[in-house]
């Protein structure tokens, strides 16, 4: 059974997340502060025990989809050698930032809204070198706790589909990014990974999660035109590919110059 961490990374938790306070120019960062001061406790609902069934999951079946998934953003948003800030949203144990930062030069922020996840992904990033170039905040995509016009990229896999208010949050998204920055946002695979692969991950010819990728392709369509973004295309990777596996649905999008 996966164990969170008791080490160096943990100790290291609420040093980052107060200096990310600092970074990002808001209050929001880490654990929830009342009115009067006391510090409030994680929401129940996401708890401990829901970190490690993701972190045991990262771990076995999905393992191999971050390494080619970081690989495709790289080369499709030109971030190498680039500079900046990224955020991935619901990263969960943060496997996806620990793969981006060893690509590239940026500083890359986990934002969940599950803080149990921190010690661990901090630890793990320290284990890969990544340690000055990460950060963890607890977020709500639906309110981020950024300024605006802060991250040059905001990526996510797997998390928009338990937004609740989905408009709410690709607009946050947007209002977070630089004029110019790009947001990569989705669900399922890339298309650089191996057939044989995504058949080991989705476990068997065929099968995957029991979503209709056409609809939350058009859902992602009318999200885009009720914000009025234009500079945006739905990605279906290697839709008609030969084991009929489902490669998932994605949506990149880029802020105008204008804001």
């Amino acid at each position: 059974m996966t164990k969170a961490p008791q080490g160096p990374g943990a100790g290291r938790f609420c040093i980052v997340l107060a200096a990310l306070t600092l970074l990002v120019g808001c209050g929001g960062a880490g654990p929830r502060v009342s009115n009067d001061g006391r510090v409030a406790e994680a929401p129940k609902e996401y708890s401990r025990e829901d970190a490690l069934r993701m972190i045991r999951s990262s771990e076995g079946r999905l393992a191999p989809v971050y390494g080619p998934l970081a690989e495709q953003l790289v080369d499709d948003l030109d971030l190498g050698g680039k500079t900046g800030i990224g955020i991935d949203l619901g990263s969960g144990p943060g496997t996806l930032v620990i793969e981006l930062c060893k690509r590239t030069e940026m500083h890359w922020i986990n934002a969940d809204i599950n803080p149990h996840f921190f010690p661990f992904f901090l630890q793990r990033a320290e284990e890969h070198g990544c340690g000055g170039r990460v950060s963890a905040i607890q977020a709500d995509a639906q309110a981020l706790p950024f300024r605006d016009d802060y991250a040059d990229v905001i990526v996510s896999r797997g998390s928009f589909w338990l937004w609740g208010d989905k408009v709410a949050a690709f607009g946050e998204i947007r209002r977070v990014l630089k004029p110019g920055g790009v947001a990569y946002i989705g669900r399922g695979l890339s298309a650089n990974l191996p057939l044989e692969v995504a058949q080991a991950v989705r476990g068997g010819r065929g099968e995957g999660p029991q979503y209709d990728v056409a609809a939350t392709a058009q859902e992602l369509h009318a999200i885009m035109k009720s914000l009025r973004i234009k500079d945006y295309r739905v990605i279906r990777p290697r839709l008609d590919n030969e084991a009929g596996v489902n490669y998932g649905v994605w949506v990149e999008f880029r802020k105008s110059r204008g804001g």
